[in-house]
């Protein structure tokens, strides 16, 4: 046990500091892409699996203009396309690992369908590779705040938007100015936690090419053949990425909170 860890290897692994530093710097900066990608998407999925879109609607009627009391046509008339569409995405996104929708999304779509322009921005970063990275965190974060931001908006009462739309507010106007406002507010924690998961997950990018924190623990283990000293050193940049996010959000959630407060 006292090989486990050696003092002398930490000495020995700070010829890498700069490799850790743009590890650290493309985490983060794969991370707020991700975030950004995975919030706009969920806003649209969210959207779509709240919309009450039923183009074949007139087959739940029948030729007297009544309701149908029940049968396949009833059933057909009441299939909604963009609320299937949004269901299965989250549903299948949410049920696969994510290194197997980065592999996908990695060599499938980018490797096969799409060629991607390669060349390097920032310095050290291979666009090639960081790209398919944040495709694939976007999406699949993306399935899991669109779940957030559904609960978020069903969670306000439904009496705000009848008020809004009977002062002549269209249903977009209400969504943004009133709704999704509140919503927000209300889910702030849980897309605060997703954000802190989102940093961690980041590591799985490694495996194409991304030179994020873990990238930089392999290279080190290469050349050096030292392992758990270079993985403490992760941890504990992640640690350092992780806490402070998590307390900065929630000084936020408590300022925002405070007009509640009777």
């Amino acid at each position: 046990m006292g090989n486990f860890i050696q003092i002398a290897n930490f000495g020995k692994i700070t010829a890498y500091k700069s490799m850790f530093l743009q590890g650290t710097g493309v985490t983060v900066l794969l991370s707020i892409c991700t975030v950004l990608i995975g919030f706009l998407l969920a806003l649209v999925l969210a959207v779509m699996r709240l919309s009450k879109f039923t183009p074949l609607g007139f087959l739940g009627v029948d030729k007297d203009g009544h309701l149908r009391d029940g049968g396949a046509l009833l059933a057909i008339s009441r299939f909604n396309p963009l609320s299937f569409l949004a269901t299965a995405y989250v549903e299948i996104l949410r049920s696969t690992p994510v290194v197997v929708q980065i592999a996908i999304i990695y060599y499938g779509v980018f490797g096969s369908l799409i060629t991607l322009p390669k060349f390097t921005f920032l310095g050290f970063i291979k666009f090639d590779r960081f790209f398919p990275g944040v495709i694939a965190l976007g999406m699949n974060s993306g399935a899991y705040l669109c779940e957030i931001i559904r609960s978020g908006i069903q969670s306000i009462d439904g009496g705000q938007t009848e008020a809004s739309r009977s002062l002549g507010m269209t249903q977009f106007q209400t969504m943004v100015h009133i709704i999704l406002p509140q919503a927000i507010k209300n889910i702030l924690p849980a897309i605060a936690n997703e954000f802190v998961v989102i940093i961690k997950e980041s590591a799985i990018t490694y495996t194409i090419g991304v030179q994020d924190i873990m990238s930089t623990v392999n290279a080190v283990r290469g050349a050096t053949f030292i392992i758990i000293e270079p993985l403490l050193v992760a941890t504990a940049i992640y640690f350092c990425l992780c806490f402070p996010t998590s307390k900065v959000i929630a000084y936020f959630e408590r300022r925002m909170s405070r007009g509640d407060r009777r």
